[in-house]
């Protein structure tokens, strides 16, 4: 895609976000409307189809997707057959061409849905065009006659001698596509804060992998660096990657480089989720992070630099080789706090503007980097702690562990803790306690999950 963009003599992007991978190659950008900011109607999976009214008016320069195409087409010399003025005449050739020629060889058709005028657009109520298709026992084929495709499940090739994994590739539970907008949110962020290649602790022991550490996956097609994260939901043989991260966020990650060209002969769907793979890891002489308030201006130009949206600021885990002196010129202006440990070759430095935190870049070689949950709220404070370059409160502070619930920023330790000290057995018990999984639910999954293995375990001890 990137080579394919590079190529065009004239590339037009229509977005609502201001700088994404894509966006980097256009000539001209048209901003776009966001959904909320929407007029016009939306049709679901179950054909239900709903009037979409915007909640929010669009920013001043902003216009609706059905605006940009006509004025593209009507100064292209359209004029006539793009001369809509507002999206109820769309509507309406929409309901038209529907029934155009159709004397029943199309199933979709929505015969007097355009009735009404523009006042009849303005108060729709949802309806589902065909309620029951092929009710009748008839399909849109010459016959009449259904067409069963019979299909038969390829086994995964056997283990290559120089691929000798299977690559599976995938999404994770709270991110959309390449995170242009998901990935500004900090909650949503801060579930997986990097791209992980997901591995079988048998193979992580017999490859030499690190939990934590870095790792080069390749394929015959294209590698790339992720973290390492060991577990036995993965099966042993396999990996998994996502494939949300991008040039902009990270370094590393890039899935899209890895599975083979094939599709499906019928349907089309890209082979995704079996390519042949090999895993091994990378050491690096340093690894650290960066918090700014501000986005930097670059991506942190090291090995691997992956970005994590938080709360007032960013995050960016660092790891690589030589000096960070490059590290450095990322950070702002301003009052200049430093600790250096020559004998682990740590480097700790805050910058403090009018007695704020501004930013924070921790290195280190070989002593031990804090977790980042507390510095991340130094952010947002209105006075630096004196013990920021200590990286923790001043007092004890239990750490919360790996976030499960995103919508209410709950840890695996916090969620442990109630269930040991509360007696909690379901996970009703645990969003009483917690409030996890008591909005948007994706995270329920994983505390029955925890759950679950609790009580495994609480039987092994018996």
């Amino acid at each position: 895609m990137r080579e394919a963009l590079a190529a065009c003599p004239f590339l037009v992007v229509s977005d609502v976000m201001e700088e994404t991978d894509t966006g980097a190659f256009a000539h001209v950008r048209l901003p776009a409307a966001a959904w909320g900011e929407k007029d016009g109607t939306v049709t679901n999976s179950e054909r239900m189809v709903s009037r979409q009214r915007a909640i929010f008016p669009p920013p001043a320069e902003v216009k609706p997707d059905w605006w940009i195409i006509k004025e593209v087409a009507q100064h292209m010399g359209h004029r006539t057959a793009f001369s809509y003025d507002r999206p109820a005449e769309i509507w309406r050739e929409h309901c038209r061409l529907s029934t155009y020629q159709n004397d029943g060889t199309r199933i979709f058709t929505l015969p007097g849905a355009g009735a009404g005028g523009n006042h009849g657009y303005d108060a729709m109520e949802p309806f589902q065009w065909g309620i029951r298709p092929f009710a009748d026992g008839h399909f849109p084929t010459p016959d009449g006659r259904a067409r069963l495709v019979p299909v038969a499940q390829t086994p995964v090739a056997a283990p290559l001698k120089r691929w000798p994994f299977t690559l599976n590739t995938g999404r994770y539970r709270d991110q959309w596509h390449t995170m242009s907008r998901t990935g500004l949110a900090p909650r949503l962020a801060r579930h997986r804060e990097e791209p992980l290649v997901e591995v079988h602790p048998a193979d992580m022991a017999a490859m030499g992998l690190t939990d934590g550490g870095l790792a080069r996956v390749a394929t015959p097609q294209g590698d790339s660096l992720f973290r390492v994260k060991a577990t036995d939901a993965q099966r042993a043989g396999e990996l998994f990657t996502p494939i949300h991260w991008t040039d902009r966020t990270s370094s590393g990650g890039r899935t899209g480089l890895l599975p083979r060209p094939l599709a499906d002969p019928i349907s089309g769907q890209p082979g995704f989720k079996a390519t042949p793979a090999a895993i091994a890891p990378v050491s690096t002489e340093w690894r650290g992070f960066l918090l700014l308030v501000k986005e930097a201006a670059t991506r942190p130009n090291c090995l691997w630099a992956t970005r994590v949206a938080v709360p007032n600021g960013s995050l960016w885990e660092l790891a690589g080789d030589g000096p960070i002196t490059a590290l450095e010129k990322l950070l702002p202006t301003g009052e200049r706090l430093e600790a250096l440990d020559k004998a682990r070759g740590t480097s700790r430095i805050a910058i403090l503007r009018a007695g704020r935190v501004a930013a924070v870049l921790f290195v280190t070689r070989d002593g031990e980097l804090p977790t980042r949950d507390w510095l991340v709220e130094q952010l947002s404070a209105d006075e630096a702690s004196p013990t920021l370059l200590a990286g923790r409160a001043p007092g004890a502070r239990p750490d919360r562990g790996a976030v499960v619930c995103a919508c209410f920023d709950v840890g695996l330790n916090s969620i442990m803790a109630a269930i040991r000290e509360q007696h909690l057995t379901d996970i009703a018990a645990i969003g009483a306690a917690l409030g996890a999984g008591t909005n948007c639910g994706s995270c329920r999954p994983a505390l029955a999950k925890i759950l679950t293995e609790r009580s495994k375990e609480s039987i092994d001890a018996a």
